[in-house]
C-alpha cells in the first residue's frame, strides 16, 4: 500500500470517527442517532478492509473488523431510513437482515462456491437500493434543504459508488483490494465521506434550530416562536396567508394537497414555502405540517359533545386522512392515546362537585 494510499485512508477513517462520536454525543439517546453511529463504525471497517492485505489477516482483530465491513451494505440501508424518516424506529428485522448478510459474507470468504458469493452480493445490491429509495421517496416533501441535498448525494452519488464496488467484485474477484484500484477507491472514499461529512453536519446544525419533537408532536397548528431571528415584514405577511389558507379555508382538508400546490395557490417558490414553514414553524416534512391541522380539527371534533355520535372515521375522512389506519397512526402519536380513547376521556369527565 503505498503512503498516498495510507494517508488517504488514515484521514477517512479518522473523519468517520470524529462524526460518529459527534453523533454519539449529541443524539447517542436516540434510535436515529445509534444507527448513525452504527453506520460510520461499519464504513471504519470497510475502508480499512478494503485495504490490500488487511482482508487476509489471521487475527481475532481483522476477523471483527471483516464481520464489520461485510454487513455496510446493510447498515448503509438502515442509516438510510433512520435520516431520511422522521418517524424512524428501530426493529429486529433490520438487526437479523445485517445478521444475515454477515454470516452470508462470512460463509462466501471460508466457502469457495460461488453461488454463495453470488448470493452475498446481489442481497448487497438490494441494500445499497433499498437506501437509494428511502433517499428518494421522500424528498418532495421534505422541508429541510441541508438533508434534500443529503438525499441526491446518497441517491446518486453514494449508491452509485457502493453499486460499483459490488458489481466489480462480482466480475472481478479481488480487484477492489489490488493497485492501482485500491488506490482509486481510497479516493473516492475520502471524497465520498467528506462531502457526506459536511453535508451531514449541515443537517443536524439545521435541524438543531428546530427540535422535531418540540414542533411535528405539538397539539397546536399555529407558529412558535420564530427559530431563526425575528420576522421580517414579507415574512410575517406570508405566514398571515399561510395561516388563513390553512385555518381559514381549510386547505388541508383538499385530497393530495402537495407542497408545489400551496406554494402556487401563495404565488412564492417552493424553496422559500419550504424555508418558511421549516424554520418559522418548526416541521420537518410537509405531511406533519398539514398533518397538524388535520388533527387540531379532528381533535376538536372528538371533544364536541355535539359530535359525540359521529363515526371515528367520519371525522378522518372530514379533516383530510385517506382511510382510518394512518389517521389512527398519527392521532396516537401526537396524542398518546386512540381517537376513541380520546374521546371517552373528553366526553366522560365528571361534573365539578359543589362544595358544601
Amino acid at each position: 500500500m503505498s503512503i498516498l494510499e495510507a494517508g488517504l485512508r488514515g484521514g477517512t477513517v479518522a473523519i468517520l470517527l470524529l462524526v460518529a462520536i459527534l453523533f454519539l454525543r449529541d443524539s447517542g439517546r436516540t434510535p436515529a442517532g445509534r444507527t448513525s453511529a452504527l453506520f460510520l463504525l461499519s464504513a471504519v471497517g470497510y475502508v480499512i478492509c478494503s485495504a490490500p492485505g488487511v482482508a487476509s489477516l489471521d487475527t481475532p482483530l481483522g476477523l471483527s473488523l471483516l464481520a464489520v465491513s461485510l454487513g455496510h451494505p446493510a447498515l448503509f440501508w438502515m442509516w438510510a431510513a433512520a435520516t431520511f424518516d422522521d418517524e424512524f424506529k428501530p426493529s429486529w428485522r433490520r438487526g437479523v437482515a445485517w445478521l444475515g448478510l454477515v454470516a452470508l459474507g462470512m460463509w462466501s470468504l471460508f466457502d469457495s462456491q460461488p453461488i454463495v458469493g453470488f448470493a452475498y452480493h446481489a442481497l448487497s445490491l438490494l441494500f445499497v437500493g433499498l437506501a437509494a429509495w428511502h433517499a428518494l421517496a421522500g424528498r418532495e416533501a421534505d422541508l429541510v434543504e441541508a438533508r434534500r441535498r443529503l438525499r441526491m448525494l446518497l441517491a446518486v452519488w453514494v449508491a452509485s459508488y457502493g453499486a460499483v464496488l459490488i458489481v466489480a467484485d462480482v466480475v472481478s474477484p479481488g480487484s477492489s483490494v489490488s493497485a492501482p484500484f485500491s488506490t482509486l477507491n481510497a479516493v473516492g472514499l475520502a471524497m465520498k465521506t467528506f462531502a457526506i461529512a459536511l453535508l451531514w453536519l449541515g443537517v443536524t446544525h439545521q435541524a438543531s434550530a428546530v427540535s422535531p419533537t418540540a414542533s411535528d408532536q405539538r397539539s397546536s397548528p399555529r407558529p412558535e416562536a420564530p427559530a431563526a431571528g425575528p420576522l421580517d415584514q414579507q415574512e410575517a405577511a406570508l405566514l398571515g396567508a399561510l395561516r388563513e389558507l390553512m385555518e381559514g379555508q381549510k386547505l388541508h382538508r383538499h385530497d393530495g394537497l402537495t407542497l408545489a400546490a400551496l406554494a402556487a395557490r401563495l404565488a412564492i417558490p417552493e424553496y422559500r414555502l419550504r424555508r418558511l414553514i421549516n424554520r418559522r414553524l418548526g416541521h420537518r416534512n410537509f405531511s406533519s405540517f398539514v398533518n397538524s391541522y388535520r388533527l387540531a380539527e379532528a381533535r376538536a371534533a372528538l371533544a364536541d359533545p355535539v359530535q359525540a355520535n359521529v363515526p371515528i372515521l367520519t371525522i378522518a375522512l372530514d379533516t383530510g386522512f385517506q382511510s382510518l389506519a394512518p389517521f389512527n397512526r398519527a392521532f396516537k402519536t401526537t396524542a398518546g392515546m386512540t381517537p376513541r380513547e380520546y374521546r371517552r376521556q373528553h366526553l366522560t369527565r365528571p361534573e365539578p362537585g359543589f362544595a358544601t
